[in-house]
């Protein structure tokens, strides 16, 4: 994939957010990327650590994960395991059907993550992708505790996730990179943790920015949700994020069919 055109890239850096809103932006974007033919990336957190699971999951195994009972709980429209969003830097890149990296899957996990690779080794630290999967044995409840060809990791912990959302006309990878570890999730350290250094934010984002720009050629256009655009995140997040039946499981709210398919 070294080959890729120069695209176009609307640019998204939000603060940070509810797990409804913030999962509802994602799917707005999703859509919006199919019809403008256009990408988009998108940086955020979380406005409180928040539990989001995959979409096939069970509600109910997340009672078994103690630490992170008293968080609030969203369910995403992607595959894998859950995540406890707090201490980290979530991202959300839209894909059009028709781009390179969209016509196989791992072809834009192992982009995306060759990037945070080479950003980690800019600042000494030695990232690798995961090469060998184990099979059989049911899978972890949380995504950090999972591994998966392509998955990175630092010395022993992983620490990036990243799923997939595909719709006829574009692509959701969405992923997290834990920074530090969590006290709703305390079994995970972090890039703080493995590395003993900081991690702050708004460097991190700048870098990876760059790293983005040389690596996959994007060419930005800063664009934030207009007024009319939040409207639709709202009536997203009220009629399916937020709803509790979409969240335990049921998948249909506000009328509302949950999607046929989850990478």
């Amino acid at each position: 994939m070294s080959s890729l055109p120069t695209t176009d890239c609307r640019l998204l850096v939000d603060p940070p957010g509810d797990g409804a809103w913030n999962m509802a932006i994602d799917e707005y974007l999703l859509g919006w990327t199919g019809r403008s033919d256009c990408c988009c990336w998108r940086f955020y957190q979380w406005s409180e650590p928040t539990l989001s699971l995959g979409y096939f999951q069970e509600y109910s195994d997340r009672q078994a994960h103690a630490p992170s009972r008293a968080c609030r709980v969203v369910r995403r429209a992607s595959g894998g395991g859950a995540i406890l969003h707090d201490r980290e830097l979530t991202y959300s890149f839209t894909v059009p059907a028709t781009h390179p990296l969209a016509r196989r899957r791992l072809w834009l996990y192992e982009a995306v993550h060759q990037v945070l690779i080479g950003l980690l080794a800019e600042r000494g630290v030695a990232a690798r992708p995961f090469g060998e999967i184990r099979p059989g044995g049911a899978a972890p409840f949380l995504c950090f505790k999972r591994r998966a060809a392509g998955d990175l990791l630092v010395g022993t912990a992983k620490i990036i996730g990243s799923a997939q959302r595909r719709l006829a006309g574009a692509v959701l990878q969405h992923g997290s990179v834990l920074l530090a570890r969590s006290p709703a999730a305390p079994e995970l350290p972090g890039l703080e943790e493995v590395t003993q250094k900081a991690w702050p934010v708004p460097p991190l984002i700048d870098a990876w920015q760059r790293c983005l720009a040389e690596s996959l050629g994007l060419k930005w256009r800063n664009e934030p949700l207009s007024g009319e655009e939040r409207i639709e995140v709202a009536r997203i997040a009220a009629e399916k994020y937020a709803c509790p039946q979409w969240t335990w499981g049921k998948k249909r709210c506000g009328g509302k069919a949950a999607p046929d398919r989850s990478e």
